[in-house]
């Protein structure tokens, strides 16, 4: 069975969460486009959306509408193409709202399991839990047809255990969308052992449809992405402990969220991404690949204290940010939360802020925020003048930002020496496209 054919019917099973929203949307755009295909014009398309909750579907359903409408917008000129056969379609608009349409007469929603029986592509994005998702891939496989091809959006469990446990024959690949998927370029596509090569030509042929950077990983626990990035952060978690000799606690999460922001020129701090990705999904990864690497401790007690007192992180349903290690207003850092009194200290609570700041000191000369580097053609030259002024400062924010440099470098290169990546560029690949860094851990600047 093509692609093309498989693309007739398709599930999304946890279709109303983060992840599989975006999936649901970029599936329905594919299917659309194809069935508007003269030769697909007689056939039907079915995307079935299944999630446990009613709500949650018809917020997706919601949220599906307007997405679609901005993406008809940025592709008009190619849909006036595909409607040209349609003198009732003449406005923009009408195209805009006709392609939308379109779209819906394919989806169906659905609370029940049974709704994915006739798929030939199944996208499973549901809770991080190997339980949880040995038991749903188990059932599907018995709904399903022995030839359906499963991808899965986990982001830490080895392939082969989930594939092995539900009996799926190497008919599951892994498929790791990065949040949101309408949005961001990435995807790791993790191949298993025994896995069917006709299904990782399928994931190959859709990633270039969806538009996506593949990069290969290999069935490691955590794969590229969480694999440096569980490191990354509890690298700065273990500087956090080592500056509470000299600072407060909050003091101690600011001063590193800070040092990963400004003087690495990252999108945001380690905590704040901490934070965004998920306090108890950062707890549940960690406990995920902890029993395959026994010779780390990929394990956090602040992980787990800021977990047990609910300070969790997340996003809101309109995608704002939850409070988490920092509170936020308008989706920025206002005050950080204090363990020991389990209440959030504004930055303008006395002058802790400002004694923090000035132990850090001032990024040296050349600093640059990451959003002006961003589409910079001179980036690379600003980042190299840049991180030699950084090497040659003495300030305590230079210093925790080159111990932060090499240790992530460090992280980089043990996953491919263990052969998680296949290479240093694939590794540089997902920080770059994944995690939006201006440079990959594994560079000339340290």
């Amino acid at each position: 069975m093509t692609l093309n054919e498989r693309l007739r019917n398709v599930a999304v099973i946890g279709a109303a969460g983060k992840m599989g929203s975006g999936i649901a949307l970029l599936l329905a755009q594919e299917m659309t486009l194809q069935k508007l295909q003269p030769e697909n014009r007689n056939q039907i398309y079915e995307l079935n959306l299944i999630d446990l909750s009613p709500a949650g579907l018809e917020g997706l359903l919601r949220y599906l509408r307007p997405q679609l409408v901005k993406f008809a917008e940025k592709n008009i000129v190619s849909l006036r193409e595909l409607y040209r056969e349609r003198a009732d379609l003449v406005e923009n608009h009408e195209i805009i709202q006709q392609f939308v349409n379109d779209a819906f007469l394919h989806l169906r929603p659905s609370t029940e399991l049974n709704g994915a029986k006739n798929a030939h592509l199944v996208f499973e994005a549901i809770v991080e839990n190997v339980d949880t998702k040995v038991a749903v891939l188990s059932r599907l496989n018995d709904l399903c047809s022995p030839e359906t091809f499963y991808f899965t959006n986990t982001s830490s469990i080895p392939i082969k255990l989930l594939n092995d446990k539900a009996g799926l024959d190497g008919r599951l690949i892994g498929y790791h969308f990065y949040n949101p998927p309408a949005v961001q370029k990435l995807v790791e596509l993790i191949t298993p052992e025994g896995v069917r090569p006709e299904l990782r030509e399928s994931a190959l042929e859709l990633g270039k449809r969806l538009r996506k950077t593949i990069i290969p990983a290999n069935d490691v626990a955590g794969f590229i992405g969480n694999g440096h990035f569980m490191r990354d952060g509890l690298h700065a978690i273990s500087e956090v402990e080592k500056l509470k000799s000299e600072f407060s606690h909050i003091q101690a999460i600011y001063i590193m969220n800070r040092v990963s922001q400004d003087f690495l020129i990252r999108p945001m701090g380690i905590f704040q991404l901490i934070d965004y990705v998920g306090i108890d999904v950062f707890q549940c990864i960690l406990n995920i690949m902890n029993p395959y690497f026994p010779e780390e401790n990929l394990h956090s007690d602040l992980i787990d204290r800021m977990v047990a007192q609910k300070a969790l992180g997340g996003q809101h349903p309109d995608g704002s940010q939850k409070d988490g290690f920092f509170q936020y207003a308008k989706n920025r850092p206002v005050a950080v939360f204090d363990l020991e009194t389990s209440r959030y200290v504004s930055f303008e609570e006395g002058s802790w802020k400002m004694e923090a700041d000035q132990r850090i000191g001032d990024p040296p000369e050349g600093f640059l925020p990451w959003k002006s580097l961003l589409r910079d053609p001179q980036r690379d030259q600003k980042l190299t003048t840049y991180f030699a002024n950084l090497k040659a400062s003495h300030t305590l924010g230079a210093r925790l930002a080159l111990a932060y440099l090499k240790r992530s470098r460090e992280i980089a290169e043990k996953l491919v020496a263990d052969g998680v990546a296949n290479s240093a560029e694939d590794v540089n690949g997902v920080l770059l496209n994944g995690f939006y860094h201006l440079y990959g851990p594994i560079n000339e600047y340290v």
